[in-house]
């Protein structure tokens, strides 16, 4: 099993019903290769880590280098792992830009922390531990 932790920045802004398109369009695409993972969106970053054999992530990623709708794309982590750390989700998904109180079942304050490409860069095990914070908040509010 594989692991890919990257950050990158939409070129514009992503609207809500963008980012539900676009989840719309990539998580099937994800599913189809047995890639699973996690993004989050937050000011117009992107923080993702994908899962699966080697050659399917990177696939995905190489795709999503391609892709003109990001920028600044940052390789943090990547590596074998034992077992996928986001086995349920072939996306997992959450827009974060709101005020507290104002989005659904799963909202968070820790998002509210700095979420800036180069200060996961600058310690990219802090990127994977806000990823599997979330989680687990997710998991507490289902």
């Amino acid at each position: 099993m594989y692991s890919l932790t990257y950050v990158s920045s939409a070129v514009l802004p992503f609207t809500k019903d963008g980012l539900r398109w676009l989840l719309d369009e990539c998580a099937p695409a994800n599913e189809a290769v047995n890639v699973t993972g996690m993004l989050l969106y937050k000011d117009g970053n992107f923080i993702q880590v994908l899962e699966g054999e080697e050659h399917s992530v990177r696939s995905v990623y190489a795709k999503i280098g391609r892709d003109l709708r990001h920028r600044g794309l940052i390789t943090l982590l990547q590596g074998e792992i034992a077992e996928r750390q986001f086995p349920n989700w072939s996306m997992g998904f959450r827009e974060l830009s709101h005020a507290p109180g104002s989005i659904e079942k799963g909202y968070s304050d820790f998002m509210n922390l700095s979420f800036t490409p180069a200060q996961f860069a600058s310690n990219p095990t802090q990127a994977q531990a806000l990823l599997l914070l979330f989680k687990a908040g997710l998991e507490r509010n289902i």
